[in-house]
């Protein structure tokens, strides 16, 4: 079975300043829980905000940096899944299952994509 990366985007201008509520958590937990029984679910977590992060970058010969918040992103990266699915069809539907575990006031996109080993 091959392996499947969510990568989870988020809104941080939408998203609650206090974060995720306790209910959220605990829905997540439960689905976290039944992936790990399925055997799909290999890692998971989410990330800390943009203002704590740091982009390294390779361009023109050069490296740079730039700390966080990186303003001009609408979407970031807010936490991944590490999926085991016996194709992508089974990796979208258990993305869907998460995204559709968070309240109506988050925005939050799930993309997929398999994992290339060469």
């Amino acid at each position: 079975m091959p392996p499947y990366l969510s990568m989870v985007r988020i809104n941080e201008a939408d998203a609650p300043a206090e974060g995720p509520s306790a209910e959220l958590m605990q829905r997540m937990g439960a689905l976290i829980e039944e992936m790990t029984k399925a055997g799909v679910l290999l890692d998971t977590a989410g990330l800390t905000p943009t203002a704590q992060g740091t982009r390294v970058t390779w361009s023109g010969g050069k490296l740079s940096t730039t700390d966080g918040p990186f303003t001009e992103s609408k979407e970031v990266v807010g936490g991944y899944a590490l999926m085991q699915c016996k194709d992508m069809a089974e990796a979208v539907e258990w993305a869907k299952r998460f995204l559709t575990i968070h309240e109506e006031h988050w925005t939050v996109t799930s993309e997929i994509r398999e994992i290339f080993e060469g």
